[in-house]
């Protein structure tokens, strides 16, 4: 019992941290974010919530400047107004911007948050037993080789996310009419804003998959669902 108790504290953090987390973000995004109202976004969101047989789907604007569209722990949708800018300004149009609402309720239709809290504390109780077990048979480099292994599992684990909610989306996308073409494109405009920041980090490293591997699993979709039609 005495060699668990590390481990079951760990898991304990883990889980305390979390719903720390979940309330932290949920204040951060009630004091900077406001409900969209925009009549041609909210046209476009209606037809994804026609599709869902939901009455509507509720969008808010996160006040922070980086492109991006996230799914809070309570389930809410956000885009940011650096993202709603863009659409502003023509460089992204409703349909790409309609990709991203689709991308964050498949997120949270498929768990993703509850799920990212178990993965979390079994992440921290993984990295408590490697160090342990590295420690004594490489010191001193035993708990960063854990924590290193531990990295690499939760970025895989946030890949395998990303690639069903892009799956989600697709799928939603296809069914309301708007179709996969908007995610494909958005996803090449990204991939152009960003590419300058990207490095040369392998893929394996990154918590979301490559663009063009994400673009080519759609694609994959795309031609399997027209295939079958």
């Amino acid at each position: 019992m005495i060699r668990v108790l590390p481990i079951l504290l760990v898991v304990a953090y883990g889980l305390v941290m979390y719903h720390f987390s979940a309330w932290r973000t949920k204040k951060e995004l009630d004091a900077r974010s406001t409900v969209l109202a925009d009549p041609t976004l909210k046209d476009i969101s209606d037809r994804l919530a026609k599709a869902l047989d939901l009455p509507r789907i509720k969008v808010h604007i996160y006040e922070i400047d980086p492109v991006n569209g996230l799914a809070a722990p309570d389930g809410r949708i956000f885009i940011t107004r650096g993202f709603y800018n863009k659409f502003r300004a023509g460089d992204v149009t409703a349909e790409e911007l309609a990709s991203v609402i689709a991308h964050e309720l498949g997120h949270v239709a498929l768990g993703h948050s509850r799920r990212r809290m178990i993965d979390f504390s079994g992440q921290n109780a993984l990295r408590t037993v490697l160090a342990m077990v590295l420690s004594r048979f490489i010191p001193f480099i035993g708990p960063w080789i854990a924590s290193l292994l531990t990295t690499l599992l939760a970025a895989r684990l946030s890949r395998g996310d990303e690639y069903e909610a892009d799956a989600y989306a697709a799928a939603l996308l296809t069914k309301a009419g708007i179709g996969v073409a908007p995610q494909i494109s958005l996803f090449k405009k990204l991939e152009a804003l960003t590419q300058s920041n990207a490095g040369a980090a392998p893929a394996w490293l990154l918590s979301h998959p490559k663009t063009d591997e994400r673009i080519a699993a759609l694609q994959k979709l795309q031609k399997r669902w027209h295939t079958t039609d």
